[in-house]
């Protein structure tokens, strides 16, 4: 199982929030590039960013800082999401050199808008469920839906994407644990790869992950317990490879 460091875009620093609340955030760093550099060094095979001004905004808002990062980490899958809800959008990371775009809000609010993108960017396209007692959360986490999470991932699993990126908002910045139950619920009833994210706190909640991976848990987005130091990269890679 993949371990994904986590690196939240907030007016160009990086930051962590608790259960998406941008009035809750700590900075971590205040240079993108340095700080992707920091896992490129220990060892990431995988970046996920989140433009969180962008997610609000609805349209990027840290694009510049994550080009930068794409440019100086040719070799390292990315993959972004927060404010992508036009093609022009998907396209403009995918040319600076971004392996994939996750969809988020736009996803839940027109459906189609997957299915369009699949048929344009195969093989690139992720979609973000972010879900509270089973209901997906759109705008930034600020509002729920009446949408089903399984449901609607089977959807998108027939119109092409390529993985899903699972977080329970609950949990998410609350270091208590992911919602493992959930996460192997979601990766049971589909075939493409599922991502767990929100609330991972230490190396037993990336044990207790991978321990489902054969029901299609590939990968842990890490935030803050990294950020924290509640263990390193080298230690989680270790814990997951014994």
């Amino acid at each position: 199982m993949l371990v994904i460091p986590a690196i939240d875009l907030k007016e160009g620093k990086c930051v962590r929030l608790r259960q998406g609340n941008m009035d809750d955030s700590t900075v971590f760093g205040e240079d993108p590039v340095e700080m992707a550099k920091r896992w490129v060094d220990a060892g990431a095979e995988r970046l996920h960013i989140v433009d969180l001004d962008g997610a609000f905004a609805g349209q990027p808002r840290n694009a510049k800082a994550v080009h930068a990062i794409a440019k100086a980490f040719p070799d390292l899958p990315i993959q972004i999401g927060g404010g992508v809800r036009d093609e022009d959008t998907v396209q403009a990371y995918l040319d600076a050199g971004v392996e994939y775009v996750i969809i988020g809000t736009r996803a839940v609010s027109a459906p189609h808008f997957v299915n369009d993108l699949c048929l344009e960017f195969p093989g690139r396209i992720i979609v973000g469920l972010d879900a509270k007692d089973g209901k997906l959360a759109v705008d930034g986490w600020s509002k729920l839906s009446h949408h089903d999470v399984i449901d609607l991932a089977q959807h998108f699993e027939a119109d092409g994407v390529v993985a899903f990126v699972y977080t329970d908002i609950a949990r998410d910045g609350m270091m208590k644990g992911p919602n493992v139950e959930a996460t192997a619920r979601l990766a049971s009833n589909v075939r493409v790869p599922v991502i767990a994210s929100g609330g991972i706190s230490s190396l037993d909640d990336l044990r207790n992950l991978a321990a489902r991976e054969d029901e299609g848990i590939t990968g842990a987005i890490v935030g803050r317990a990294l950020y924290d130091g509640a263990f390193t990269l080298e230690e989680a890679r270790k814990a997951l490879a014994t």
